[in-house]
């Protein structure tokens, strides 16, 4: 069940910070590290979301 729930918080992180512009802190050109920095918080969120629910479900 922990599987799901990370591929669950991270898609959804993943969804939610497609909506946040980053371009006022990130560099003109800067695709492919505004891209990481995406990818990388949504990997933390999706962590730290599923081991909220876990805990709050045990």
């Amino acid at each position: 069940m922990d599987v799901y729930l990370y591929v669950f918080f991270t898609l959804m992180s993943v969804y939610m910070l497609n909506g946040v512009n980053f371009d006022p802190i990130m560099k003109k050109g800067r695709v492919i590290e505004a891209k990481l920095l995406v990818l990388s918080l949504s990997f933390a969120f999706g962590y730290l979301l599923t081991n909220f629910v876990m805990d709050f479900i045990n």
